[in-house]
């Protein structure tokens, strides 16, 4: 008996079969072609402005303008901000944080800038050449009360369609959670920092 007649790759055939019949099901059962989502990557683990970026990234390979607004972290040299910022005709980048909050230890100045970062985020928003927009770290800013949740979660829900939002950072508002499309919490099982290893270029930035 052949290895494709055995008795063991007969029954993963059927196997693999019934799975097939059960996944084009589901997907023949999906009626929405396309609609601009609102995601949100949150959670304590390392990893939600990474995989933002790496949306980012699969936006370009089809030619799509981004808009990135930085809410919370500053005038970083970082390796994303410099390997998309190779795509000047697709990618408007801005970085309007002042650094963390335990840096500036400045309430009103944090304030000022979030404010600032979503008026530049509306604006982005607004433009119809631009398919997808990162808001990084904006969840930051709605913990810490610095732009009014009701009005961002309005402004969100009422984009225009065909946009796609990602928006990062930890501890994602309830009513953020409520109105997205797609939610990913992002856990930490272990992380090198704990062990005493510093943040890394590329690694962290």
């Amino acid at each position: 008996m052949t290895p494709e007649n055995s008795p063991e790759a007969l029954r993963h055939r059927e196997k693999m079969a019934k799975r097939k019949a059960v996944q084009d099901a589901e997907v023949a059962s999906k009626i929405i072609a396309e609609k601009g989502l609102l995601m949100v990557h949150t959670g304590p683990g390392k990893g939600k402005s990474t995989a933002a970026f790496g949306l980012v990234l699969r936006a370009l390979g089809h030619g799509w303008r981004c808009g990135i607004v930085q809410f919370i972290k500053g005038a970083w040299d970082t390796g994303e901000r410099r390997a998309l910022e190779r795509f000047p005709d697709l990618i408007s980048w801005h970085t309007m944080g002042e650094g963390f909050t335990w840096e500036t230890q400045d309430r009103a100045r944090d304030a000022a800038a979030a404010k600032a970062a979503w008026t530049k985020a509306r604006e982005l928003m607004a433009d119809p050449d631009v398919k997808l927009v990162v808001l990084d770290e904006l969840n930051i800013a709605l913990r810490y009360d610095y732009l009014p949740l009701s009005e961002v979660v309005a402004a969100l829900q009422g984009r225009r369609p065909g946009l796609h939002v990602a928006v990062t950072g930890r501890n994602a508002k309830p009513e953020l959670v409520e109105a997205a499309d797609l939610v990913t919490e992002m856990n930490l099982v272990k992380h090198h920092f704990k062990a005493g290893v510093k943040a890394q270029e590329g690694i962290e930035f």
